[in-house]
């Protein structure tokens, strides 16, 4: 697993971000290398001297956030990476129950950080901002996206929101120079209301999301619709395919996704998850519905070998490389390089469940 947070030594005054470089820049923003070791790595920039518990080689071109006071580091981007998001806030609206970043009533508000972060991104670069829903704080939100296209106009952003939270208000904001360059990741659980409500934790939120997307698609947003596949909605996934060909044609991509064994899901997991290997009629059946309507789907999070060969198609190597595994089966696997893996912390008994294609 690769370290997203890193121990950290600063006198400086106050938390600050620089990119990491090798060697002494003209730009000020940088941080350059003084000297390595195999654990520990001594850099020296505007904000003076500090420390990073990992080697120079491992980092160079990161964008971090140093906060001295609680002697950490967060690698914000990560130099190279397809993968980096930002976690803009851990409020939340509601209470899904799989759930991998189980909500919390505070906010503390970072965007000066992330924008500078962002500035500071490699050229071309996607930037994920999740949460918690970023969209409670729609404003400092869409201001800090809007600054920072005016500068990188070459920067995109994939954001995921719960699509509780747009209207007319935002409509003419989002249809702007924001419409291209945000791809909105927002979830659809079933095509009925008690169900979707039931998954989300939230009485309403079915009908406030289908508002939502009649907003959005006056906009002309860019969206990519995302269902979890659990227990509770797997024989809905062919009528949901339905549903979204008849009332959401103008979708980017449709993502059917596997279970994260991480925050609620952890304590729920018998009863969410599904085994694919066993029970993959219903969602091959959605995916034949959508195929058939036209309608862009994808198999997000699942092994290839637990996915029926008629469909291996449909799948993405989509899960993070920070928090990507493989079992030590999967080492002589041709498929490997196009294979999704395991989450780093999916149960090791099923993981060991492998067939090396």
């Amino acid at each position: 697993m690769i370290p997203l947070v890193l121990n950290a030594e600063s006198d400086a005054e106050a938390p600050f971000v620089t990119r990491l470089a090798s060697r002494r820049s003209a730009d000020p923003r940088e941080s350059f290398c003084l000297s390595s070791t195999p654990t520990q790595s001594l850099w020296c920039g505007m904000e003076g001297l500090f420390t990073l518990a990992h080697p120079m080689d491992a980092l160079t071109g990161d964008v971090v956030l140093v906060d001295p006071s609680a002697r950490r580091a967060e690698r914000l981007l990560r130099a190279g990476s397809p993968h980096n998001s930002l976690l803009v806030t851990e409020q939340c609206d509601q209470l899904c129950v799989m759930c991998s970043q189980p909500p919390k009533k505070t906010h503390r508000d970072r965007f000066e950080h992330f924008e500078t972060a962002c500035r500071l991104a490699e050229q071309g670069s996607v930037i994920g901002i999740t949460g918690g829903e970023p969209t409670l704080h729609m404003g400092p939100l869409l201001a800090m996206i809007e600054r920072l296209l005016a500068d990188r106009p070459d920067l995109g952003f994939h954001i995921l929101s719960n699509g509780q939270h747009f209207d007319a208000a935002n409509t003419a904001r989002l249809a702007g120079r924001l419409r291209t360059n945000i791809v909105w990741g927002i979830p659809l659980y079933a095509a009925d209301a008690p169900l979707h409500d039931h998954i989300v934790g939230k009485p309403g939120a079915f009908e406030r999301l289908i508002a939502s997307f009649a907003h959005l698609l006056v906009a002309g947003a860019r969206i990519e619709l995302r269902t979890v596949m659990l227990e509770d909605n797997l024989d809905a996934l062919a009528g949901l395919a339905r549903f979204v060909a008849h009332n959401l044609p103008h979708i980017e991509q449709w993502s059917l996704m596997g279970l994260e064994n991480i925050g609620f899901a952890r304590r729920r997991w018998d009863a969410l998850h599904v085994d694919l290997r066993a029970r993959f009629a219903p969602v091959g059946n959605a995916l034949d519905q959508a195929s058939l309507y036209g309608v862009p789907v994808r198999l997000f999070n699942i092994p290839l070998c637990h996915i029926p060969p008629e469909f291996r198609d449909y799948a993405v190597a989509s899960i993070s490389d920070w928090k990507q595994r493989f079992a030590p089966a999967c080492e002589g696997c041709a498929a490997r390089a196009n294979c999704a893996g395991f989450f780093e912390w999916h149960p090791d008994h099923l993981v060991e469940k492998v067939v090396p294609l």
